[in-house]
């Protein structure tokens, strides 16, 4: 009876206190074995609100401590402005979706598939998947969820001397905005030039044109096709969207082209927009970028499958040769491929999860999203390859020889070329590119979350009733930073950020991460976590993958981008040394921050060394931090 009656005065005293402040929430009873809350407004269950009272008999079911004692959790309420939460279940999804489902989805893949084996690339792919790829894509969503917070300030809960890990990320992310919008500006350029009955990169009587410009598929007997031709599709991407011709190297990369700049602008407008007020708005925006982008792929499917030698384009991605899985280089690429194809280590898996309630089921989600993904790696890989069919068949050549392109130029010379070739060309021509915008914006506004999330955590005070001007100087930097890919010279610098900015330095940045969860953090408790939110446990399979497989899969891709570093080359431009160097700078500048941060927390923090040492990787108890703080654990009669 005292013990009621002190947790009587308890709750009154914190009622009174919540009154005085100003707060709208009382203390809550949570009884120990149900996942029910009473409050002054009734239930609720799964992080889910309901308006119906909660009787006297619920809350205290059976289960109770021995002797007559019921095990009782006293949570206060936190005075905090409760966290932005995602309106529906759908919003979530689709903008995890969105995120992982890019435009590498579209080029990479298929590309890397028959490069490495057809059909054969499939087995080390998926393997990779379920080993290394969707475990690291469940853990991160399961600790945004749990923690509730972005990249920075989640290192506080789990292992403080790797805050550094944060930091490194939101560089990255930064890096990736400096390049990646610029893809979606020549998307754009091309969107506005569909808009006419004859697609300008189909004739050969362009001011841009050269004496070169021959096409494949002219019915003139006086042109013949030789060493020196270059088709009309290339010219126009070469000559007249990036103006490289201009350009002698990365060494001179001459002026800004003021058309990619306002597109490049427009492209940042629609992005600001969509993200200024937080995922209620973006949640919103993605129920159209990230559907529509599969109602294409699928008339292009059936467009594809229409086309007179599509079959040579199938047959070419899927006949399996399975010889090459002996080679190393394909079990780096499917490894490489799964990784930034379902994006862990940028800091936006953290972001989205943490909007999530506290019991959503993030397994299931995990599973759902990296499903997704992967299916349309697969099924873009026919959307591309039944049109190569078709262009080697007009050709008269081997489909080898149609596909030699990857990267950005399969998209914008070899497929817009095809469907130039097609009855309705402007009709298809104008939703393929509408599908790269949208495919685009999904991750620059994923990418743009996860630094915006990191940054009001980290600074509340001062960013939290800032977002909207926080915002906008965020999408100012992007666009001032994306200025030397917009030159004569662009193409150049996107290529130099494409292969050094991200590459090694995300993958160390989430080897690390891993460990500190796994080791520093602990996977028993990391999976107690789990347990609290979902009421289940991971299994034996997700423990031994976090603690062992998942470092070891990153540390393959480390050591095999170490031991045999990509050759840069486009178009006929060798990429010099030194552009080596400064690429090795470009990504060490994000990764310094991991050890800088480790000696800035050894030095601030309190105590002898030693103790410096123990506290930086001890993770925060339990109960103390994130959305459990305050909870005091006690029994009643």
């Amino acid at each position: 009876m005292e013990m009621n009656q002190l947790l009587t005065m308890n709750q009154e005293d914190r009622n009174n206190k919540d009154k005085a402040e100003g707060g709208q929430e009382n203390g809550r009873l949570v009884a120990e074995k149900g996942q029910k809350v009473s409050s002054g407004t009734g239930q609720v269950s799964n992080g889910y609100p309901s308006t119906s009272p909660q009787s006297p008999r619920e809350g205290g079911g059976a289960g109770g401590a021995p002797g007559g004692f019921r095990t009782l959790v006293v949570q206060q309420t936190s005075l905090d402005p409760p966290r932005e939460t995602w309106s529906k279940k759908m919003d979530f999804l689709l903008s995890v979706i969105g995120y992982a489902v890019d435009l590498g989805n579209v080029w990479r893949f298929p590309y890397i598939c028959y490069q490495n084996g057809g059909g054969a690339f499939l087995l080390p792919y998926l393997l990779m998947a379920v080993f290394g790829g969707v475990p690291l894509f469940y853990m991160e969503l399961a600790l945004g969820q749990f923690h509730r917070s972005g990249c920075i300030s989640i290192w506080k809960h789990i292992c403080p001397i790797f805050k550094g890990i944060g930091f490194a990320i939101c560089i990255i992310a930064l890096y990736i905005a400096f390049y990646y919008n610029t893809i979606m500006a020549w998307a754009l350029y091309y969107l506005l030039s569909s808009f006419q009955p004859t697609l300008p990169w189909t004739t050969c009587n362009n001011a841009w044109n050269t004496p070169n410009c021959t096409h494949y598929l002219s019915t003139d007997l006086n042109v013949s096709w030789t060493n020196t031709s270059i088709s009309p599709a290339e010219e126009f991407y070469t000559r007249q969207v990036l103006q490289v011709h201009l350009s002698p190297g990365l060494h001179q990369l001459g002026a800004v082209s003021w058309q990619l700049a306002l597109c490049l602008l427009f492209i940042f407008t629609i992005v600001y927009f969509s993200i200024w007020k937080g995922v209620k708005t973006s949640g919103k925006v993605v129920w159209v970028t990230a559907t529509f982008p599969y109602l294409v792929l699928l008339i292009l499917l059936v467009r594809g499958a229409t086309l007179p030698g599509a079959w040579r384009g199938v047959v070419f991605y899927l006949q399996p040769d399975w010889d090459k899985l002996l080679s190393t280089t394909v079990w780096i690429d499917a490894a490489a491929q799964i990784f930034f194809s379902l994006g862990p280590g940028f800091g936006v898996l953290l972001a989205f999860a943490s909007y999530n309630p506290f019991h959503n089921n993030c397994y299931k989600d995990a599973l759902v999203t990296s499903s997704v993904n992967c299916l349309t790696s697969f099924v873009s890989g026919f959307v591309i390859f039944t049109v190569l069919g078709y262009m080697a068949e007009m050709r008269q050549q081997g489909v080898e020889t149609v596909a030699k392109d990857a990267g950005p130029s399969l998209l914008f010379i070899i497929y817009a070329e095809a469907i130039a070739n097609m009855p309705a060309a402007t009709f298809f021509a104008i939703i393929f590119f509408l599908m790269i915008i949208m495919l685009g914006l999904d991750s620059t506004f994923a990418g743009l979350e996860g630094v915006i999330t990191a940054m009001l955590d980290e600074f509340p005070h001062l960013l939290a009733r800032r977002r909207e001007l926080f915002v906008l100087g965020l999408v100012c930097v992007c666009y001032l930073g994306a200025l030397s890919t917009l030159t004569y010279g662009g193409a150049f610098v996107v290529k130099l950020f494409e292969e050094y900015a991200t590459g090694p330095a995300v993958i160390t940045v989430v080897f690390l991460e891993v460990i500190a969860v796994s080791w520093f953090y602990g996977t028993k408790r990391f999976c107690s976590d789990v347990q609290l939110m979902l009421g289940f446990s991971p299994g034996l399979f997700w423990r031994v993958c976090w603690v062992a497989i998942c470092p070891c899969f990153l540390l393959f891709i480390i050591g095999s981008f170490l031991a045999f570093p990509p050759e840069v080359k486009l178009f006929d431009y060798v990429y010099p040394f030194w552009t080596t160097v400064l690429g090795y700078c470009i990504g060490v500048s994000s990764f310094i921050c991991v050890p800088s941060y480790m000696v800035y927390h050894l030095l601030t923090t309190k105590g002898t060394f030693k103790q410096r040492l123990l506290k930086s990787i001890t993770p925060e108890p339990p109960g103390s931090g994130g959305p459990h703080r305050d909870i005091i654990i006690t029994n009643a009669v």
